[in-house]
């Protein structure tokens, strides 16, 4: 497999491998950022019968992967422009989607129910979601504290939105992440 950009806060592909991803399957990075961390490896696993969308709500962002992609000859990624905090925003099909993911987003909205529920919208029944989020101690970098998401209160909302934990894993020396399956 191909190196992946170099990214020092996690071990993308052994974190990717957790998710038994296979190829023709169709995922969503929600919230991909500029790098495009997760985008590109995905994209590889996959491969050129699957799908991966890269979903933010900053098109200069969605303008980088989407040439990115090009100069790499992935045409199985697509960007779509979307607000997570809206209800049936995002133009991926409901019930669509082996897996998606988000990296570091929830900690950035006051409206991570809303978030997480669009999300839930696109998996297909038994689809994946990795969440992955700074943790709740004192850190050198990341958000302040009182915008960190709490495991706890996350592990406490997630079954109610139907998702249930399948793992969770230390993603790195400052960050949790959890695998969870949608009912």
């Amino acid at each position: 497999m191909p190196a992946t950009k170099k990214n020092s806060l996690f071990d993308i592909n052994s974190i990717l491998h957790k998710m038994d991803i296979s190829e023709k399957q169709s995922f969503a990075e929600l919230g991909c950022g500029n790098f495009g961390f997760f985008v590109f490896p995905l994209a590889r696993l996959v491969g050129r019968r699957g799908r991966v969308y890269a979903v933010d709500i900053l098109k200069p962002t969605l303008e980088e992967i989407k040439r990115r992609a090009k100069s790499e000859n992935l045409p199985q990624v697509s960007t779509i422009w979307s607000n997570l905090e809206i209800f049936k925003a995002t133009k991926i099909e409901t019930n669509s989607l082996d897996g998606a993911l988000l990296i570091n987003v929830l900690h950035q909205s006051q409206k991570k129910i809303e978030i997480l529920r669009e999300t839930v919208r696109v998996l297909k029944r038994n689809g994946k979601l990795l969440i992955i989020e700074w943790k709740n101690i004192d850190l050198p970098l990341g958000p302040s504290p009182e915008r960190r998401v709490s495991l706890d209160s996350l592990k406490t909302a997630l079954p109610k939105i139907g998702l249930n934990i399948q793992e969770e894993f230390e993603a790195g020396p400052y960050h949790y992440g959890l695998i969870l399956i949608k009912l």
